[in-house]
């Protein structure tokens, strides 16, 4: 294939990125510099007003705090649920495995607004779980819905098929020969976990833990219905509520989702740094 065929072939994708990426990109960073028209709400003149930046942080710095904080305690909880049901999956269920995958896709058959507001259901005062946490004596603040345990649990639903899918995929690679030659060996089965099925593993971990961070730190969905307004409100709901609701808030919820997407990407190229995998870098 010739180079020109090369770059024809290309060309459909990257003017795909160029039209509803790139330059969707470049807008929005132009309007976190712009400032307010004195005396006319809602109305800006192109500056550079990096001062828009400063009410960002200064402003949302808890929701800010929050969403990473959120989304990291979601991201472990997946990783601690995904890994065993990935490997009971990939290495003990036989014919129930076609069945457990599809109780794992199931939800996505359901709307997710709706997952949502079942979960507030499910966590309501007057429901099983509340009703039998505080007759155990182990729910000291009366309810469970508008906290932070509420927001998590979504965020952990929410996202936990996007941790199972990469991880199974990456235990299904695995060489059953390789496990066998660690029982040779004289490794035991937590050896043999740690030192083999683990490593093994990363690559799924990985790309599981990036799909199931980076979308739920930007998530507000779960904070509006299962949260509350001010303790457990994430820098989506800011977002949100500056370019729908406050009168000349472009320029902030700009800045807010400049400076949400840059820290992101800051974390995950750590993160890639630390743990990434030849696959994925």
């Amino acid at each position: 294939m010739s180079r020109r065929a090369a770059y024809l072939l290309l060309l459909p994708g990257l003017l795909w990125l160029g039209v509803l990426f790139v330059a969707p990109l470049v807008q929005l960073a132009s309007v976190s510099l712009q400032s307010g028209y004195p005396g006319f709400p809602g109305y800006y003149y192109r500056d550079v007003n990096v001062g828009n930046y400063l009410v960002a942080l200064t402003g949302f710095g808890r929701q800010l705090g929050r969403s990473f904080l959120y989304a990291g305690l979601a991201t472990l909880l997946c990783l601690v649920l995904a890994f065993p049901l990935a490997w009971t999956m990939a290495f003990r269920a036989g014919r129930w495995r076609g069945v457990l995958m599809v109780l794992v896709v199931a939800p996505f058959f359901t709307p997710f607004i709706l997952r949502t507001v079942a979960w507030r259901q499910i966590l309501a005062d007057d429901a099983p779980v509340a009703s039998t946490l505080r007759a155990l004596h182990l729910l000291p603040g009366g309810h469970l819905t508008e906290t932070a345990f509420a927001v998590v649990m979504g965020l952990t639903y929410t996202f936990l098929p996007f941790m199972l899918l990469p991880v199974l995929a990456s235990l299904e690679r695995v060489d059953r020969s390789v496990l066998a030659a660690g029982a040779d060996l004289y490794a035991g089965p937590w050896q043999t976990f740690r030192l083999v099925t683990v490593p093994l593993a990363m690559p799924g971990i990985v790309a599981g833990t990036l799909l199931t961070f980076i979308p739920a730190a930007g998530d507000y969905v779960n904070a509006d219905l299962l949260g509350s307004d001010r303790g457990t409100s994430m820098v989506g709901s800011a977002i949100d509520a500056q370019f729908f609701r406050v009168i000349g808030g472009y320029p902030v919820a700009a800045a807010l989702s400049f400076t949400l997407m840059l820290a992101i990407l800051l974390l995950v190229l750590l993160y890639l740094r630390r743990y990434g995998t030849r696959e994925l870098v």
